[in-house]
C-alpha cells in the first residue's frame, strides 16, 4: 500500500435495525482502520436501542474532527437492512459505493400490515442511480452459513474489505477479529468474513 493510501479521507456511513449489531460493527472497523495506522473518528448519529428501531452511525478516516455527516457526503453507504439501505441513500454522494445486506428485516409496521416493503429489484435501481458501485449480499443467510445471524455484519465487512474501496484490506479485518472479538466468537465471524470475500468473487 502507497504511504498516501493510508490516511486517504474518507467517510463511511452505517444504517441498520436495532438487535442487528449495527453498532458493533461500527466499532470493529473503527478498530480496524486504528490497527491499520489511520485516523478514526466514530460517532452514532441516531441509535435506538430497540429491537427493530432505525440504528445509524458514521465513521471518518483520515483526519477529521467531528463524526459529522450530512447529506450527500459518504464516500461508502454500509446497509446491514436494505430499506435502511433506501432510506439512508441521500447520505451518498454520487458516485460513492453501496455495499447492503439484500435479506430483508421488515419494520413493525410492514409486519402489521400497515406499510408495503418496497421490492428488492427497485431498492438495488435506486442504489445504482446515485452509487459507482453498488452490492447486495444475503447477509443474514450467509452469517447463519458461517454460525450465527449476527455475523452477517462480519460478511458485509469482509466484502467491504475485500472491494479495493477502503485504504485496508481483508488481512486487516481478519486481524481485528481475532484481536477484539470474544474467542467464543472469532470462528464464525472469521468464516462470515471468508463468505463476504467469496460474495464479491474475491
Amino acid at each position: 500500500m502507497k504511504a498516501h493510501d493510508k490516511q486517504k479521507r474518507m467517510r463511511i456511513y452505517f444504517t441498520g435495525v436495532g438487535g442487528q449489531g449495527t453498532l458493533t460493527a461500527t466499532t470493529l472497523l473503527a478498530r480496524t482502520a486504528l490497527q491499520a495506522g489511520l485516523d478514526v473518528v466514530a460517532g452514532e448519529v441516531h441509535g435506538m436501542a430497540q429491537r427493530g428501531g432505525v440504528v445509524e452511525s458514521v465513521l471518518l478516516l483520515g483526519g477529521w474532527r467531528s463524526p459529522k455527516l450530512d447529506f450527500g457526503e459518504a464516500d461508502v453507504l454500509l446497509g446491514f437492512e436494505p430499506l435502511e439501505t433506501l432510506r439512508g441513500l441521500p447520505y451518498l454522494r454520487p458516485g460513492g459505493a453501496v455495499f447492503s445486506s439484500s435479506d430483508p428485516l421488515p419494520p413493525v409496521s410492514v409486519a402489521l400490515g400497515q406499510a408495503a416493503y418496497p421490492d428488492l429489484a427497485l431498492i438495488e435501481e435506486k442504489a445504482r442511480q446515485v452509487a459507482g458501485q453498488s452490492r447486495f449480499i444475503p447477509c443474514r443467510e450467509l452469517g447463519i452459513r458461517a454460525g450465527s445471524a449476527q455475523s452477517g455484519n462480519t460478511v458485509l465487512l469482509g466484502a467491504l474489505c475485500a472491494s479495493g474501496v477502503l485504504p485496508f484490506g481483508v488481512d486487516a479485518l481478519e486481524a481485528a477479529i481475532r484481536i477484539f472479538l470474544p474467542p467464543r466468537l472469532q470462528e464464525s465471524n472469521l468464516q462470515a468474513l471468508e463468505l463476504g470475500k467469496a460474495a464479491l468473487g474475491v
